[in-house]
């Protein structure tokens, strides 16, 4: 079974269909590490197109935001603005589905998602001594995680924390190896807001019975993003930081 894993695709709906477009044909699944909704303009198509293809989806702090199951005054003013404009936006059936989505950590063929980390969902697993406390609570050989936008994550080896990091700048796709006497924690980075300095929509594919899996990049069209962004009257750093990658 090989596996299309996604996370943090906030609504963006041309960065989702240009890794979809990428991708047909390698997949047999996908998976979501979570936040489907929050900070773009098409949160409707985005769940409306999960509801009907995506095996396991974790829930995310903005999709939580976006429901009304979180305190808003946790959020900075653009993220505030952000969910409470999706929590008008959203059909009913959606926000349903969306409110009731499982909080991770969820286990898939032998390996677990989360969004945050196996601790707790909301953690950032930024650095690798964020990562150190992690390792302690994962119940399998590969755990997948979102929420920093930051493609990559980390390795327990024999002890030892060696981090990953996101795909060069002028590659498409980067192969880590797995090493069975070794824990990782793998950030497929985010589809619809990178934050890693590029700003080419970031995804995993990946397949339990492979010693391996590959992290990928795929550019699509920010301007047409961007455009939906403004003309749903958000925030405008939204739309800006889409081209930067940031």
């Amino acid at each position: 079974m090989r596996y299309l894993i996604v996370s943090d695709i906030h609504a963006n709906w041309e960065a989702l269909q240009a890794v979809l477009d990428a991708t047909a044909g390698q997949y047999d699944q996908i998976l979501c590490c979570g936040d489907l909704v929050g900070y773009g303009a098409d949160p409707n198509a985005v769940t409306d197109w999960a509801r009907k293809n995506v095996h396991v989806i974790v829930r995310g702090n903005h999709d939580r935001a976006s429901v009304g199951m979180e305190d808003l005054e946790w959020f900075n003013p653009v993220a505030k603005a952000a969910a409470l404009w999706t929590q008008r936006e959203l059909r009913p059936d959606n926000a349903a589905f969306i409110r009731n989505l499982p909080k991770g950590p969820c286990a898939v063929a032998g390996f677990q998602m989360v969004h945050g980390s196996p601790l707790d969902e909301d953690e950032y697993l930024v650095g690798a001594a964020d990562a150190v406390a992690a390792f302690s609570y994962i119940s399998a050989r590969v755990t997948f995680f979102g929420h920093t936008h930051l493609q990559g994550g980390f390795i327990w080896n024999h002890s030892r924390i060696e981090t990953v990091g996101k795909t060069g700048p002028q590659a498409a796709r980067q192969l880590l190896d797995i090493d069975p006497d070794c824990l990782y924690l793998v950030n497929p980075g985010s589809v619809g807001q990178p934050r890693d300095g590029d700003a080419r929509a970031a995804y995993v594919i990946y397949d339990p019975a492979d010693q391996f899996l590959f992290y990928h990049r795929q550019p699509y069209d920010i301007a047409a993003a961007q455009g939906r962004i403004r003309q749903a009257g958000l925030p405008e750093p939204l739309a800006f930081r889409l081209a930067a990658g940031r």
